[in-house]
């Protein structure tokens, strides 16, 4: 599998990652065999939260690797906090809480990545660029990043905060596709002209922030899987014949479109199904023509002006 660079870290990492969001419930036997699965076809970026499974996902995840006798070194963890029932909490007292129960979890010293879940609209920046501080110098988080921030959000995190943030991990498939319909509708009056996010795709690339796309199967807010949805038959229709085109797999395709794209996005797959992980590293193997990437979008339900 191609690797792609983190933000500015110099992590050389694998172009997709394991989702880890339900994994909690797994049997041990199955959930090895989809870890060691991700390892052999190259995946070695792990995505977790603390919010998974209640914490569960963590612990699991821990235990398989104990049996699979899975090195440290061979493994990019990546947890994510800030979400508790009913409310967002970016105070530094939840922060380091949080870290420090998910590296007990997850049986590690420290987090390659830490994420900071959703935007809490009482973030005080200093208060968080403390917390920040804390956990790097005790060497319990390396690296630093977002999700689901918009441009301004960062900005503002990033004018008390000392260190780069160098991940925003934002919702994107082929029937989420509003980070990009802004710009192809630049210019005109169609609804897919206004700006929802602040240009948060052109943002992140000029910055050298890595997007990673989450839910990249889904259409709607965790609606469902577009593939083989009765309710896209246009777009199932193209994605049929250029599976066959290509010899992958929808699931495959799905993670080609995303990865097509010169933002270097990094795919973020839940799949905990160990046959999907070896569809989405084939798939990986290829590289949509631009009229077939298009031909995808279009058939999704967007119009080009």
């Amino acid at each position: 599998m191609k690797k792609i660079r983190i933000g500015t870290t110099g992590l050389e990492v694998s172009e997709v990652s394991l989702g880890c969001m339900r994994i909690g419930g797994m049997e041990p036997a199955a959930l090895d065999n989809l870890i060691k699965t991700s390892l052999d076809s190259g995946i070695n970026y792990f995505d977790h939260a603390d919010i998974y499974g209640g914490g569960r996902c963590e612990e699991v995840f821990a235990s398989s690797l104990t049996r699979l006798g899975v090195g440290r070194h061979d493994l990019v963890l990546q947890s994510k906090c800030g979400i508790r029932s009913g409310f967002f909490d970016f105070s530094k007292e939840h922060i380091l809480d949080s870290v420090g129960r998910i590296l007990k979890r997850l049986n590690t010293d420290y987090l390659d990545m830490l994420l900071l879940h959703r935007p809490d609209a009482l973030i005080e920046p200093d208060e968080v660029a403390e917390a920040f501080s804390l956990l790097l110098e005790s060497g319990k988080i390396r690296n630093f990043g977002v999700s689901n921030f918009n441009p301004g959000q960062i900005e503002l995190l990033q004018a008390s905060v000392p260190m780069r943030l160098h991940v925003n991990q934002l919702q994107f498939s082929i029937k989420n596709t509003g980070m990009i319909d802004r710009g192809i509708a630049s210019n005109t009056k169609f609804d897919n002209s206004i700006d929802h996010d602040g240009g948060v795709l052109d943002y992140c690339r000029l910055k050298k922030i890595t997007i990673q796309a989450w839910s990249p199967f889904q259409h709607g807010f965790f609606e469902g899987v577009f593939m083989d949805n009765p309710k896209f038959p246009e777009l199932n229709q193209v994605l049929d014949d250029l599976c066959a085109h290509y010899g992958v797999t929808k699931t495959g395709m799905a993670i080609a479109w995303i990865q097509r794209h010169p933002a270097k996005i990094q795919s973020v797959v839940g799949t905990t199904n160990a046959d999907r992980i070896k569809e989405v590293a084939h798939a990986c193997t290829i590289e949509l023509s631009r009229p077939h990437w298009y031909e995808i979008y279009r058939a999704a339900g967007n119009v080009l002006p």
